[in-house]
Formats: structure tokens, sequence, C-alpha cells
């Protein structure tokens, strides 16, 4: 688990550009394999999809591993902060009334990467949803249920 002067160095030089692809990552608190059950996994892809309607973002790529998610996106509105804070608030609370617990699902703070216009987009959203192979959760990416890719 982070410590607090961890999640100060997160937080540290972190600048929000509009139009700008960021690779985000955001952890379970203490690495619980809470969407393991794919129902509760949508219940956070839910509030992913919420910040496009709202237009806050646009998702390229993400996949929700039982204990983390990353997630590809272009900010439009906001900071990453405001973005983060709203996924992982909204999702706690959607996650805890759908297991009818209370708790803390994240942890503190969130890693953020911002790609440079000359990354290949398509190896950066390959290399999130073949997260499922690599951790020998499935044979192929179609058969793991919480990815997406506007790609495809």
């Amino acid at each position: 688990m982070p410590t607090a002067a961890h999640g100060c160095r997160l937080r540290k030089g972190r600048v929000s550009e509009h139009e700008r692809i960021y690779l985000l990552t955001a952890v379970v608190y203490q690495r619980q394999p809470i969407f393991s059950d794919w129902r509760v996994g949508r219940l956070l892809v839910e509030q992913l999809r919420s910040a496009e309607e709202a237009s806050m973002v646009t998702s390229l790529a993400w996949v929700v591993m039982p204990d983390h998610v990353h997630w590809l996106t272009q900010l439009h509105s906001g900071t990453l902060a405001e973005l983060m804070s709203r996924i992982k608030s909204r999702s706690s609370r959607g996650v805890n009334l759908g297991r009818y617990q209370q708790g803390r699902l994240w942890q503190r703070g969130y890693y953020d990467r911002a790609l440079r216009k000359d990354e290949d987009l398509k190896d950066a959203a390959r290399y999130i949803i073949n997260n499922p192979l690599r951790a020998g959760l499935v044979k192929r990416v179609g058969d793991y249920p919480l990815w997406d890719a506007i790609w495809v």
C-alpha cells in the first residue's frame, strides 16, 4: 500500500492538458481482486462510460483487471484529478451497493502517463488489452469480458 509520502510523489509535477492522451492506472485497495467477478467490473465500466457521456474524455482503450484498471483516454474537460476522483468515488459507491458492503475500494492516488504525439496509440491500446493474456487469465483477448478499444 502506498504511503502518504508516496501519494504526494504521485501528484508532484502532475499537469492536466486538455486534448492530451493519457494512460491512467488505478489500483484496488490492498490489491483485492474485486473485479474477478465480471459483474462487479461492469460497475466500473459504467463509470468510465459515464465520464465519456459527460464529455470529459474520449475512451480509446481500457481493461479492468481483477485488482486494477488501465485506461487510455483523451482528456477534454476538467483535470486528471477531477476525472479520477469522479471515477473512483462513483465506482466505489456502485460496487459497495452492488456487493452490499461498505468501505474503501481504491488505493490513494493513481498513475498517469501522457503519451507523446509520435507514440503509436494502437500499440498502447494493444499493450493495455493484452494484460489479461500476460496475466494468464485467458488464452485469447476475446475471452476476457472487461476490455474495449475504439479500433475494434
